[in-house]
């Protein structure tokens, strides 16, 4: 039975999309476009730009991948995911608007800590592709543990310093009844962990029933089995949340010593100019 799977999943393939079909497909964005005209919202440069944008890169990382997941070189390898690291690194900061040289190094050391834990447990206990450097394995799921990360450290560290901000009255009246700094943030920091964690938990919830997710509809699409798809995609949901907790609370933790001064007031500097 298993060798018969083997085979089937073998022969089974994606049917290719002609690229003339897809430049047609593309004319179905006129219809948001129309939609914005009509409501005058001034979206259509943003959408017209993002799409061409997505068009470029994704082509470039299509004819980069070709090359890198024949050749399947170690250095390769890792010099494709320190390059998403430091973009996702850098997006981060600028998304959640704060001072991207002062916390470049703090988040960059919670992302690359979490992105190798859940890695090097996903490839060893799960995978266990030879070699254990494999592009095929490697690039995709990291890339897809960064990409939420992402999401999650911009709700995290956006909501964290932008409430105690707001909020300063608060956390100043904290430190003055004698709480320590910990018993201070606590509140801000339950509030950006919920912020950040959330979405994801509300995803994982759902699947299955609401939504279809990308992992396993592809390896559906790609000749898998359902059940096969089904139990990466339950693997995949975990080594997200996961890798999203552990980033999310160590950014926050090393981003305090640059963020607060010895008296535990929320420097100036903070927030990107």
């Amino acid at each position: 039975m298993n060798q018969l799977r083997s085979q089937l999943e073998v022969t089974v393939g994606t049917n290719d999309i002609a690229i003339a079909n897809l430049l047609i497909f593309y004319s179905l964005l006129l219809i948001p476009i129309l939609i914005f005209l009509k409501y005058k919202v001034r979206l259509i440069k943003d959408v017209v730009t993002s799409v061409l944008r997505m068009t470029v890169q994704l082509g470039l990382v299509g004819i980069f991948l070709k090359y890198i997941f024949e050749l399947n070189s170690l250095f390769l390898n890792l010099s494709w995911i320190f390059m998403m690291l430091m973009l996702t690194n850098y997006t981060i900061l600028k998304r959640s608007g704060l001072n991207i040289k002062k916390f470049f190094l703090t988040t960059a050391i919670g992302l690359f800590v979490s992105t190798i834990i859940v890695m090097t447990a996903f490839l060893l206990l799960l995978t266990k592709p030879v070699p254990i450097y494999d592009a095929r394995y490697l690039i995709p799921v990291t890339g897809m543990l960064l990409g939420n990360c992402l999401r999650g450290n911009i709700l995290g560290l956006e909501r964290f310093y932008h409430t105690i901000k707001k909020q300063k009255g608060e956390y100043l009246t904290y430190l003055t009844l004698g709480a320590t700094f910990q018993e201070a943030i606590l509140p801000f920091m339950q509030d950006a962990l919920k912020a950040a964690l959330n979405p994801m938990i509300a995803s994982i919830a759902t699947i299955g029933l609401v939504s279809l997710p990308g992992m396993m509809t592809g390896q559906i699409l790609g000749g898998s089995f359902p059940l096969t798809a089904i139990k990466y995609q339950i693997a995949i949901m975990i080594a997200i949340f996961v890798s999203m907790a552990i980033s999310v609370v160590i950014n926050l933790h090393l981003s305090f010593g640059k963020a607060f001064d010895k008296y535990q007031l929320l420097q100036e500097d903070v927030f990107r100019k």
